[in-house]
């Protein structure tokens, strides 16, 4: 684990997701549904975020129904959120254009 990797403040998460758009804070995850054109679109989205997490080795919990997938963001490792949801996030809304 990276000796800097640590849970988050609530102050912190509150202040990171001011400048998240379109994710919530519940049941102590990040969380979002993207909602894409069609099926493909959606499985293409999850191709080109799949890179991104196993290069940070932070894995999301998702879900894929038609076109849309849904998503939880949450550390194992410190039992909470970590700057590494928030980096997840906001490569999720860039690879969405969001």
């Amino acid at each position: 684990m990276d000796p800097e990797l640590r849970r988050l403040t609530d102050d912190e998460i509150a202040a990171a997701m001011r400048e998240l758009a379109g994710w919530q804070l519940a049941d102590g995850k990040l969380q979002r549904e993207f909602v894409f054109a069609n099926f493909v679109d959606a499985i293409s989205f999850i191709d080109r975020t799949a890179p991104w997490a196993e290069t940070w080795n932070h894995h999301p919990e998702w879900s894929n129904v038609y076109n849309r997938v849904r998503v939880k963001l949450w550390t194992h490792d410190v039992g909470g959120i970590s700057r590494l949801d928030f980096q997840l996030a906001h490569k999720m809304n860039e690879i969405a254009g969001q």
